[in-house]
């Protein structure tokens, strides 16, 4: 890789998030000293290293966790273990970046008997293509030109704006989850385009502009959301519009409470 940092990097976990991130800085070129990844399965890290051969795999979570940066790539009931294996291999230097909602700094501190080199953050798929919104929090205990430092890796990936931690559950609800509400509609529109009599690629190109123009309205056109809405008279489907809202209140407004509960 072109832009090679002096860090070595591990990744606990070598799921879709791990994917994601490596994907990212493999399209910038970004590389490391040494990038380590570890999974209990053999499979999951066989068909890792055969897209990034660079990376070092193993069944062993203690060789990631002895790099200087070190990413917590697992679902919130896996945190809490993992870091009881991993407490004695960190670095009193690391920085321990979890990448889970719900299990807050200080769980973590307190579960690597007072370890506090800690961030926080919500990954977004749109890491993959450098267009990520990667909201993440700071432990008290990092100063500034380590968060730099940090933020110099992180910034390939997108947007990484520092939030105060009792916001990153919202930004799982919102950022991390957000896509799963759209990207199957999207298909859809493009499938619907294809029958219409649309090429693949036409199908394609109208529905990706219609979504870029639609966010910059909403955002810039300095409408109200009503005003906004009313732009287009025909809504095919408005019979539906009230049972979607109410998904959106009921389903996330009861993920929310189980990530903060």
């Amino acid at each position: 890789m072109g832009n090679k940092n002096k860090k070595t990097i591990g990744f606990i976990g070598s799921g879709r998030v791990t994917r994601i991130i490596l994907e990212g800085f493999k399209r910038k070129d970004i590389g490391f000293k040494e990038i380590f990844v570890s999974d209990a399965s053999l499979e999951a890290l066989d068909s890792l290293k055969n897209k990034y051969p660079d990376i070092t795999a193993s069944s062993n979570n203690r060789q990631p966790a002895s790099c200087d940066v070190v990413f917590i790539a697992l679902h919130p009931p896996g945190v809490l273990p993992a870091l009881d294996e991993i407490k004695s291999a960190l670095k009193q230097d690391s920085l321990l970046i979890s990448l889970a909602p719900k299990i807050t700094m200080s769980k973590i501190s307190e579960k690597l008997s007072g370890f506090s080199r800690i961030v926080r953050m919500i990954p977004n798929a749109c890491s993959v293509i450098n267009q990520g919104y990667n909201p993440l929090t700071f432990s008290p205990s990092l100063d500034e030109p380590e968060k730099k430092d940090l933020l110099r890796i992180l910034a390939v990936l997108g947007d990484c704006p520092e939030v105060d931690e009792e916001k990153l559950e919202a930004y799982a609800i919102l950022s991390a989850m957000g896509p799963t509400y759209l990207w199957f509609q999207l298909y859809e529109l493009e499938k619907a385009g294809v029958s219409f009599g649309l090429t693949p690629q036409e199908a394609r190109r109208a529905v990706s502009f219609m979504v870029e123009g639609s966010a910059k309205t909403m955002l810039e056109s300095g409408l109200t959301p009503d005003e906004v809405m009313d732009l287009i008279p025909v809504k095919p489907l408005a019979d539906n519009e009230e049972t979607v809202k109410n998904i959106y209140r009921s389903k996330l407004k009861g993920l929310y409470d189980k990530l903060k509960g």
